[in-house]
């Protein structure tokens, strides 16, 4: 059996994880993600019991119950590299033997459930809607890092995408991933099914002018006007993609559900939020709590 090297795999010296400095016994299977480590407030709020509280650099996370259940609230500050550097370090919590540095016999599933805000790309979808990534689009070409990359995706769709808007080579490769089918069936009443744009940056990548010209200016309209048997694409975000592809790699069931906050067809953006994104957190709260 493979013995990871300290190099791979940073322990601290009181036993916690590198980046998130968490220790194994803190974490609970069921793991709400958020952007903001200001959110991570807003969560925490409702639980009725808090464990613990952890904070390093943007990752802050509390572990504690809601409605009898046991869940842990991390922030994962903006971004992909974040998501993969979260992913991967709540994997090691879960599934390896730190004092042995090999992969546990027995892994544990966790279920990761990101809660975001988002743009919206369709003319239907209104500011307030909470929409469910039933299938991430990735712009950010970090599942193309790992191995197994195609055996989780959904490589007729990406085929179709990439006809459709002529994508330029110089761009990572995109890559179209499903979240978990349990989730997805989960939340399906409480939400708007879409597929959802992770995109590596807010502006250029996501197709915003202010001074920089992106390099394909019709971008954002070959994407609106996508269709792949009937499906359409939805809104833009920044991490969702990595997050479905790790956990599918990894055996885990993940998903991403968005505030939508800005209506990028009307050209318009709603600054004060916070409701909204209340009301996303307390819904997707007690769906967890029942979720087996």
């Amino acid at each position: 059996m493979r013995t990871i090297p300290a190099s791979e795999l940073i322990i601290n010296e009181d036993g916690s994880i590198f980046h998130l400095h968490l220790l194994p016994e803190q974490l609970a299977d069921t793991v709400i993600l958020v952007g903001d480590p200001g959110r991570v407030a807003m969560v925490s709020g409702f639980f009725e019991k808090k464990e613990c509280e952890v904070a390093n650099r943007e990752f802050r996370t509390v572990t504690g119950t809601y409605k009898g259940k046991r869940m842990t609230v991390l922030s994962t500050g903006i971004g992909i590299g974040n998501i993969d550097i979260s992913v991967t370090e709540l994997d090691a919590l879960a599934n390896v033997d730190f004092a042995t540095r090999q992969e546990k016999s027995e892994k544990r599933r966790l279920t990761l459930v990101r809660l975001g805000t988002s743009g919206a790309l369709q003319p239907d979808i209104k500011v307030g809607d909470f929409v469910f990534a039933r299938t991430s689009l990735g712009f950010d070409g970090l599942l193309n890092y790992y191995k197994g990359r195609n055996e989780v995706c959904d490589l007729a769709m990406e085929r179709a995408f990439i006809e459709h808007t002529g994508w330029n080579e110089l761009l990572p490769k995109p890559y179209f991933i499903d979240a978990d089918k349990t989730l997805f069936e989960h939340f399906r009443d409480v939400t708007v099914e879409g597929i959802t744009v992770a995109a590596p940056g807010f502006y250029g990548p996501q197709g915003r002018w202010v001074r920089l010209q992106p390099q394909d200016p019709q971008l954002n309209e070959k994407i609106e006007s996508f269709d792949y048997n009937g499906r359409r694409i939805t809104n833009f975000e920044m991490e969702g993609s990595a997050l479905a592809g790790l956990a599918a790699l990894m055996g885990h069931r993940a998903a991403t559900i968005c505030t939508i906050i800005a209506q990028r067809i009307a050209l318009d953006a709603c600054t004060d939020y916070k409701p909204f994104v209340r009301r996303m957190i307390e819904t997707a709260l007690d769906k967890l709590a029942v979720l087996e």
